[in-house]
């Protein structure tokens, strides 16, 4: 059972480093971005295989990488988007919005509509997710790490 959840978060990792490496990341933060996008994808999975709530799994997920991505960003003078756009690809929806695009092309409205909305309600809350991740004061993730700076 252990070694499934650190296979998904290895596995998660190693997609997020590849992402970042991709959209040219800052080459000191690439381990950074893979460990935020291993914690999103983490908890997403854990939720989905207690639960089976893929909506809850991906509010829960991209609200803990907002809230990851906030403190890598504060602790390593960063922006958070460097963090949090990294972290999020392995979250995306990107099987559905194929599969709703090619059962809109094959006309068939009963599949698409399906798919279509399986994705606006994934998409939707990994929108949530980071919304609540971003509602807390940027103050509190500076102070956090204030007297480490002070060398």
């Amino acid at each position: 059972m252990i070694v499934n959840y650190i296979i998904q978060f290895v596995i998660a990792m190693i997609a997020t480093l590849a992402f970042a490496i991709v959209f040219s990341a800052p080459k000191s933060e690439l381990l950074y971005c893979g460990i935020s996008g291993g914690i999103g994808w983490i908890f997403y999975f854990i939720i989905m295989e207690a639960l089976g709530a893929p909506t809850l799994g991906n509010v829960v997920g991209s609200f803990l990488l907002t809230v990851f991505s906030r403190t890598f960003a504060a602790k390593r003078k960063n922006p958070v988007t460097v963090y949090l756009i990294a972290g999020i690809f392995p979250l995306v929806p990107g099987a559905g919005i194929y599969y709703t695009s090619y059962y809109l092309i094959t006309n068939d409205m009963s599949m698409f509509s399906s798919y279509g909305l399986s994705t606006i309600k994934t998409a939707g809350a990994i929108v949530m997710g980071i919304i609540f991740g971003m509602a807390f004061p940027q103050s509190w993730f500076n102070k956090a790490f204030a007297p480490y700076d002070r060398k």
